[in-house]
């Protein structure tokens, strides 16, 4: 009964997406293309199973217990890209749905990883599309959901829990669940509206700018030109990229402190979001000297420009770029990967493990050491000026743990399935913490379109373990989860 409750609310949901499909809709009969029939059969397809699961299971509704929250996050994220993937497997000649559902998980998950070439000549409704799934994504439709779900007389705390990124999830900026879902909402959507004015202030047409403001605050990626950002080769758009890349890869929490305070306090002094900038800041600097030293770049300007857009791109998950950084000197595309693994910061739209992970890691790590020289001492892990529970440290190192399993054991996967050493690891490395572009086969200057149906399967998964942080996911798959 708990499962059929669950399911009639993953059907409104799915009818909310049905929804939003008008907006691509729209942009395809304004320009005539030929998706509009694709959208009008997706639109129709997924309102009806929308339908028919709500109204199906209605009679089991009821108030969402712990376990229902997991359940509805996993349902949701494997539903919604069925269905977001109907109008591209229509309108994209030669895709197939196994690379449909690949780009709509890459969208939703705000990866940007793709396996569609000649993205200029698709039809701007698409593009739209693609881009609008992954603003929709970015911060996670569930949260959306949880600012709604009281008016539908659903409980949204467990949900919001199991959908927010990071350790420590019970703090709340509000004493009600949904007004914290719609602050955070509010300070997403107020942060794209800047971004968008921002890059037509910069030079992008309004469609160019709404397309890559939904894929910037979004740290995802998708762009609607081949090129990606080399299109324009513009230090104004790429200036603006960036500080809106920089913006979003904080936690959007602390934009709505620092409001109510009316003080930039809760920014400036929060320890996550300090690291966050000074390891950007260091391995620009790093990869700047690095490519002049190499003479790879000729001049510090250059290398400055090339250096802070891509290291910021990566680093922050969202993969936009202006050259083939794949074939720079190993050491820099490398390393911008391995930033991407944990640089932005929890209750951001970035992925990987996020930087409070790994700033408790290194102090629980100090402790150890500590307690080596004196076993008897009290020494807590202390961040921000607070003292971190033991439940959450054995959070992190499970996590952690599990995080490691998932990215050897998904490696060796793709290794057995033929692909070479670099493509397999970057692949999962770049799915795994929805960075989208990898090295090798799955390089910025190329995509995923190159891969098998069952390897394109692997790196879906990992694009939804990744954005749902393994152990949302995984507890599903447990016996105990099920029984009474």
């Amino acid at each position: 009964m708990g499962a059929l409750a669950v399911v009639a609310l993953v059907g409104r949901i799915v009818v909310a997406f049905a929804l939003l499909m008008l907006l691509p809709l729209a942009f395809a009969f304004a320009g005539h293309d030929a998706a509009r029939d694709a959208f009008a059969t997706g639109l129709g397809v997924t309102l009806t199973a929308g339908l028919a699961m709500s109204l199906g299971a209605r009679r089991f509704r009821r108030e969402l217990q712990p376990r229902d929250g997991f359940l509805l996050v996993g349902l949701t994220w494997v539903s919604l890209p069925l269905f977001g993937a109907l109008p591209l497997w229509l309108a994209v000649p030669g895709m197939s749905y196994t690379q449909a559902c690949f780009e709509a998980v890459s969208g939703l998950t705000a990866t940007g990883a793709t396996v569609i070439g000649g993205l200029d000549a698709l039809p701007a409704s698409l593009n739209v599309w693609r881009c609008f799934m992954m603003w929709v994504g970015g911060l996670g439709i569930i949260v959306l959901a949880v600012a709604v779900l009281p008016l539908l007389g659903v409980g949204g705390a467990q949900l919001f829990k199991t959908e927010m990124t990071g350790p420590m999830k019970d703090q709340k900026l509000t004493p009600r669940i949904a007004d914290t879902a719609r602050a955070i909402w509010s300070t997403y959507v107020l942060l794209s509206l800047a971004c968008m004015i921002a890059y037509h202030a910069a030079g992008m047409s309004w469609l160019d700018a709404f397309m890559h403001m939904n894929a910037t605050v979004a740290l995802g990626g998708f762009s609607s030109h081949d090129a990606s950002f080399g299109y324009w080769n513009s230090p104004a758009i790429e200036g603006v990229a960036v500080v809106f890349m920089l913006l979003a890869g904080v936690n959007l929490t602390l934009y709505y402190a620092a409001w109510r305070r009316w003080s930039l306090a809760p920014l400036l002094r929060n320890p996550e979001a300090q690291a966050f900038v000074g390891v950007l800041v260091a391995a620009t600097l790093l990869v700047a000297g690095y490519l002049v030293a190499l003479g790879t770049v000729a001049d510090w300007g250059a290398a400055l420009r090339q250096a802070a857009f891509h290291v910021v791109s990566v680093a922050t998950t969202t993969g936009f770029s202006t050259h083939d950084y794949a074939q720079w000197p190993l050491f820099a595309p490398f390393l911008m990967i391995m930033l991407g693994c944990f640089a932005t910061c929890a209750g951001s739209t970035g992925g990987g493990v996020k930087m409070i992970r790994v700033l408790l890691l290194f102090k629980q790590a100090r402790r150890e050491m500590v307690r080596i020289v004196h076993p008897n001492v009290v020494n807590p892990v202390v961040l921000g000026g607070r003292v971190v529970g033991e439940r959450v440290m054995q959070n992190v190192t499970s996590f952690m743990m599990m995080y490691g399993a998932a990215m050897l054991g998904l490696t060796m996967v793709l290794l057995f399935s033929g692909l070479d050493p670099v493509t397999a690891f970057s692949a999962v490395v770049a799915c795994l913490n929805n960075i989208g572009p990898g090295l090798g086969e799955v390089g910025p200057a190329v995509n995923y379109g190159g891969l098998s149906g069952f390897q394109t399967w692997v790196c879906t998964a990992a694009m939804l373990l990744g954005r749902l942080e393994l152990l949302t996911v995984l507890v599903l798959f447990t016996p105990r989860f099920w029984r009474r």
